[in-house]
């Protein structure tokens, strides 16, 4: 018997991941754990809540002068985290 395709077991499991809605929450929790390796630990105790809803990453800061800087950084910030799981999966950040 030949073997005309052979996969290893964490392609076909990639494969299946893509194919389902599970990964894009999957690919939403690694954006959000990204925050604090991108961003560094001083932001990342900043940082009181995160989460995703409709395409927009909600940022819950406890100080005002980081939001602002931050603020000023959104599209990079987009950028970098979208680069970091690999596809587009936030539009926008809004900081509260």
């Amino acid at each position: 018997m030949e073997r005309s395709s052979v996969q290893t077991i964490r392609e076909v499991i990639e494969r299946y991941l893509r194919e389902t809605p599970l990964h894009r929450k999957l690919q939403e929790r690694h954006l959000i754990e990204g925050w604090h390796e991108i961003l560094g630990k001083p932001v990342a105790r900043a940082t009181t809540g995160i989460y995703i809803r409709k395409d927009i990453l909600y940022v819950r800061l406890t100080s005002s002068v980081m939001r602002n800087e931050l603020f000023m950084m959104k599209d990079d910030i987009i950028r970098r985290l979208n680069e970091r799981v690999g596809e587009q999966i936030i539009t926008g950040i809004v900081f509260n």
